[in-house]
């Protein structure tokens, strides 16, 4: 334990936080009829946590180098564990979105000085074996999310999902506590808590704006209020980040086009990928009527295949041209979400399954890819800021996925229900009740699998377009592999066999630089 109890603890935490990314979609429906919460609060039970992390991810991976990476991953835990008490304990919507915001934020802490506390911990062989493991843990984490949640939502209430991190949670402090080496770096750049700021209110305004938008209509004064606060903050955070002395992203990386197109990818991978799967787990429950527990078995196929297909092939991806595995596997994402999107009254849960695990060839392709790629395409003293700038694109891809494909749900549930004597004289609140996994009494069964299977092919038909379009413009913008992408650097973040994230840390250099990625 005393060898290996740092990779323990390290991996507890990151375990937890990547299954809380995941482990809601199929207990949502429990959720909305346990709190009555409606379909705008069930996209922040979600939307806030991937904005928290997005937004908390570059600032405090840069706080951690500055005060210690132990300290911060260690309250990081105990603010994950409080939260998660919270959020189990929720009498109201309210209550929850907020404790999920704060759940993430103790996620991103540990998320931020993770890899860090690997590389200090380990040496040699030893360290190849302990990123080996660590990214076995963090692909098995999304693999898992669904599954446990639906166990856990159908045999102990949905509460279980967020109460069953405090033993874990508590585990982990203690090995933190006795196992974890101390760090800091000397020469840490000053915070740049405008920029954090500034970004932080330009992310959540525009998700808040999109979600509004649908129900309240988009000159509604919220929704004008929330759009103008995102261009505003957004032209903040710009010229902050130009003027700035030690910005969280330096303009001049977003000037590389290899890294914009790795950010772009990054970002449009989470949006098209996973940003549909809560609306299909309500349908499958909602309409359907698969218990949480089938549900989650249900989506297993797509992270079955994304978690073969680096530990088969991860070697053979990693020799490729970098714009092959990512704008190749996007494409593939948008053909298997295309292929999920052809459903109809009569479809059954089968009918996901091929396009489930076509899609899950594109993630499996994109995702050992992704963080090498971000690490080639910059200067080696920019790699933390590269990694970093990464995960925050994705987390932010995630949540603005979730709010458009949601607006698109709900405007196919309406018009799909728009004539319909059986849907009242309000459409709009029908849709809204469909949305939310909580069809209203007396609308017949035939109109509510028709109506939800239109909305969700829509929803689907989005997300694949945008996918394939997202994937042509990658392979624009990697045409030309960047002088810094060498076979070692562009193989390095592959997890699947084990020495890829040991190469990383040698090819990054610095630690401290390597941690935060």
């Amino acid at each position: 334990m005393r060898k290996w109890g740092p990779l323990v603890a390290v991996c507890l935490g990151v375990f937890m936080l990547l299954t809380d990314v995941s482990i809601v979609i199929v207990a949502l429906p429990d959720i909305g009829a346990g709190l009555d919460i409606d379909f705008d609060g069930l996209q922040w039970v979600l939307d806030g946590y991937a904005l928290a992390l997005a937004a908390l991810l570059l600032g405090l991976g840069a706080l951690a180098d500055r005060v210690g990476r132990r300290r911060v991953y260690t309250v990081g835990l105990v603010v994950f564990a409080l939260a998660s008490l919270a959020c189990g304990l929720a009498p109201d919507g309210a209550t929850l979105v907020g404790a999920r915001i704060v759940q993430a934020g103790g996620g991103a802490a540990m998320f931020a000085t993770a890899m860090a506390l690997l590389n200090l911990s380990y040496r040699g062989r030893d360290r190849a074996v302990a990123f080996g493991v660590w990214g076995s843990v963090s692909g098995a984490a999304a693999a898992v999310g669904p599954v446990a949640g639906g166990l856990l939502t159908e045999y102990l209430g949905w509460r279980s999902i967020f109460l069953v991190n405090l033993p874990l949670a508590l585990a982990a402090v203690v090995l933190a506590r006795r196992t974890l080496p101390e760090s800091r770096d000397p020469g840490a750049r000053r915070l740049d808590l405008p920029g954090a700021a500034a970004f932080t209110v330009a992310a959540g305004a525009a998700v808040l704006g999109l979600i509004r938008g649908g129900t309240d209509g988009w000159t509604s004064p919220a929704v004008l209020a929330s759009s103008t606060a995102a261009v505003v903050a957004l032209t903040v955070f710009v010229l902050v980040e130009r003027r700035s002395p030690h910005p969280l992203l330096a303009p001049a990386l977003l000037r590389r086009p290899a890294f914009t197109g790795v950010l772009l990818c990054g970002a449009v991978y989470s949006a098209t990928a996973f940003s549909g799967l809560p609306y299909i787990s309500l349908w499958l429950q909602s309409v359907l009527g698969l218990g949480p527990m089938a549900a989650g078995l249900t989506l297993l196929p797509m992270s079955v295949v994304a978690f073969a297909v680096p530990a088969l092939a991860g070697r053979r991806l990693a020799a490729l041209p970098v714009a092959v595995p990512l704008a190749g596997g996007l494409a593939v994402i948008g053909l298997g979400t295309l292929l999920q999107g052809a459903l109809d009254g009569s479809s059954g849960w089968a009918a996901l399954l091929p396009g489930l695990a076509l899609t899950g060839l594109g993630i499996g392709a994109v995702s050992p890819v992704l963080a090498s790629a971000a690490m080639a395409a910059v200067p080696p003293e920019r790699g933390g800021m590269a990694g970093g700038a990464l995960n925050t694109f994705r987390q932010l891809g995630q949540a603005l996925g979730i709010a458009v494909l949601g607006l698109v749900l709900h405007g196919g549930l309406r018009d799909a229900l728009a004539g319909h004597p059986a849907a009242g004289p309000d459409p709009e609140a029908t849709a809204g009740a469909l949305a939310s996994g909580r069809p209203p009494a007396g609308l017949p069964g035939e109109l509510l699998r028709t109506a939800f299977a239109t909305g969700l092919d829509r929803t689907l038909l989005a997300a694949g377009l945008t996918a394939l379009a997202g994937a042509a413009l990658v392979a624009v913008l990697l045409r030309r592999r960047p002088e810094a992408a060498g076979p070692t650097a562009r193989g390095a973040a592959t997890s699947a066999d084990g020495q890829a994230p040991a190469r990383l840390a040698e090819v990054a250099g610095d630690r401290h630089q390597v941690a935060r990625s």
